[in-house]
């Protein structure tokens, strides 16, 4: 039986809902504010990453139950912005900012400034990616993403975040490549921006296609809610972006011909 007219509006916005409050746990993860094992310096900023993971696999359920129910509205877009910016704008940002003010105190007083133009760059171009996104590009390549989407920068953020803690990255003596996670984020801040194209995960004509895609997100879901092999969803993420932008790059002018067609068409 249909649900509700107004009831069918819940679910997707429960989601959403979820979606902004881990991200705002997340920010109180990694400034400290819950940190119950003073023992394990890394927890915080672990939990903030987990739960930043956490927020990328709930945005999607969001966007599916909307479309599920029959429950798309302008509120449920605006407010998965707001929940966006929080979740994989300022969350990676704050979670990167007070691991390197925790766990490399020293090179963090050094680099104050540094850190400071990193999360600024960051939040700011997730900022302007939502609201291109939600200004320009919602409808205008419905196969493609242009530029990277701010859950897939903010998810390869905090899958690093937690395989740096993992691995013992902020204890290495004279650590040569501590800027690799800033370089990562200004790297990812410049592709959300970008004008490259990458292919949606989405309904294919091959059956074999459909159901490795289907693996893969089982499998992404099992992994990221259990908060295990964090190296499993980096190379999932990495093989889709080398994949997906190189393809982009490729078949840039098949793509835009092929909308600007489409436009044609429907005007």
């Amino acid at each position: 039986m249909p649900l509700p007219q107004k009831t069918r509006f819940v679910i997707p916005n429960i989601f959403t809902s979820l979606n902004f409050l881990l991200g705002v746990w997340a920010i109180c993860w990694a400034a400290g504010a819950f940190s119950a094992n003073p023992l394990n310096r890394y927890a915080p900023f672990v939990m903030a990453a987990n739960f930043i993971i956490f927020c990328a696999l709930l945005d999607k359920l969001d966007g599916f139950a909307a479309r599920f129910f029959n429950a798309s509205s302008e509120f449920g877009a605006q407010f998965d912005s707001l929940a966006d910016l929080i979740g994989f704008g300022i969350a990676p940002g704050f979670a990167l900012f007070f691991a390197y003010k925790n766990l490399a105190p020293a090179w963090f007083d050094a680099h104050v400034p540094l850190l400071v133009v990193t999360l600024s760059v960051y939040v700011l171009c997730a900022a302007m990616r939502l609201a291109k996104y939600n200004a320009m590009d919602s409808d205008a390549y419905p196969d493609y993403f242009v530029g990277m989407p701010t859950t897939f920068a903010g998810s390869i953020n905090a899958v690093v975040l937690v395989l740096l803690c993992n691995y013992g990255f902020w204890e290495i003596p004279g650590n040569k490549f501590i800027h690799i996670p800033l370089v990562l984020m200004v790297g990812t801040a410049v592709l959300m921006v970008s004008p490259l194209y990458l292919p949606k995960v989405m309904r294919r004509k091959s059956k074999v296609v459909n159901i490795l895609q289907l693996i893969c997100i089982l499998t992404t879901y099992i992994v990221g809610f259990a908060m295990v092999f964090p190296e499993y969803l980096l190379i999932e993420l990495v093989i889709y972006f080398v994949i997906g932008f190189g393809y982009g790059v490729i078949h840039k002018d098949e793509i835009v011909s092929s909308q600007e067609s489409t436009t044609a068409e429907n005007a």
